[in-house]
């Protein structure tokens, strides 16, 4: 069989990579957020119904991208879809409930991100994770993600060797969206001191991108993709680990929150970008953290593969539409594209592919 067209391989170049989410990975996802919305109208509580609808509505590219490491085993996409678009569901869900919540408790927070440490250990038991909070009856809703992804891992042969280092992963997520969601005065202190108790990650990083990089779920989802493999090494387990946390997942939250400046200082959200000096200095960070990315990345055993995850997260952020409103952003934008022709071959397909789907929706 040709290599290049191997379905059982992970993609070596960006046309395999993008026929095989677009023909096949693609519309799974659509399929289990179609399913997932069904259960989310069904939310008996009209606040909860509201914020799980506006979770799958403003942020399913979250799941149509974590989707990406389904591409990278084939063969079990049928087990990882369904796990990453479980997962990735729950974490948009609960964001919504922080970020726009009618309680500013870090007890609630905590609470409300137990399900995804209970969701990636498939012998927890559910809890009551709205026990802090007035809105408590989601008709089983944020139960069901929690389980389906308990029931998808059991089927992950190799699980037992990447558990420890997700569980560190999940907890620091939780850990962020506890610091950050707290009553504004008091986030940059407990932010600042946590940071501070991580000291043994060595002084290349500030506080702002330590914490972006406990803010991505893509790391989650590569260790997923790398305990379907039966034959998994726990050296494999490692170098992913070192590569992902934190340079491809500070890059990818990074990339967000830089085309969501404007749109964050309207609303008053934090936004690490923010507290660079200067776009210069943005730039140089987010270029230092792609260059550290795009390094790790060699390192793995299918470097051409996670290579593209890195140029396909600068593609897929820097042609956002967002950035056109933003000048300081579109210039940063800019710089990163010159350094990569693989970069504006993504950026090329994906605003080709943006315009078109933008224009499907304008003509119904």
């Amino acid at each position: 069989m040709n290599r290049w067209f191997n379905p059982n391989r992970a993609p070596g170049n960006p046309l395999t990579l993008m026929l095989r989410m677009y023909r096949s990975i693609l519309p799974e996802v659509d399929r289990q957020l179609a399913y997932w919305q069904e259960e989310a109208e069904r939310i008996p509580d009209p606040e909860l119904r509201k914020q799980a609808l506006a979770s799958m509505r403003d942020k399913r590219f979250h799941c149509q991208g974590g989707a990406v490491y389904a591409a990278m085993r084939p063969e079990q996409a049928h087990v990882l879809i369904p796990l990453i678009v479980a997962l990735q569901t729950i974490s948009d869900y609960l964001d919504n409930l922080c970020d726009r919540s009618t309680s500013m408790a870090p007890e609630d927070f905590r609470s409300l991100h137990q399900s995804m440490l209970d969701a990636i250990d498939p012998g927890a038991a559910l809890q009551d994770y709205y026990r802090y909070r007035s809105e408590q009856d989601d008709g089983g809703y944020l139960h069901r993600l929690v389980r389906t992804c308990q029931s998808c891992i059991c089927m992950l042969p190799s699980y037992s060797l990447v558990m420890e280092q997700l569980r560190e992963w999940v907890s620091l997520y939780a850990d962020l969206q506890v610091h950050k969601h707290i009553r504004h005065d008091a986030r940059l202190p407990a932010l600042l001191d946590w940071f501070e108790q991580r000291k043994d990650l060595g002084t290349d990083l500030r506080w702002n991108e330590y914490a972006a990089a406990t803010g991505s779920t893509l790391g989650m989802f590569t260790l997923f993709a790398l305990a379907s493999d039966k034959h998994l090494a726990e050296d494999a387990v490692n170098r992913t680990a070192r590569a992902y946390f934190p340079y491809i997942n500070g890059l990818h939250i990074l990339l967000d929150y830089l085309i969501d400046q404007a749109e964050d200082e309207a609303g008053g959200d934090l936004n690490f970008c923010s507290y660079y000096t200067s776009g210069e200095e943005t730039a140089s960070r987010i270029q230092w953290f792609a260059e550290q990315a795009r390094m790790q990345a060699l390192g793995l055993a299918e470097p051409a593969y996670h290579g593209m995850v890195v140029e396909g997260l600068l593609a897929l952020y820097l042609s956002d539409p967002k950035v056109e409103g933003q000048h300081n952003v579109r210039q940063i934008s800019k710089r990163l594209m010159k350094r990569s022709p693989l970069v504006r071959l993504f950026f090329w397909i994906n605003s080709v592919w943006i315009r078109y789907k933008t224009d499907r929706r304008k003509s119904r």
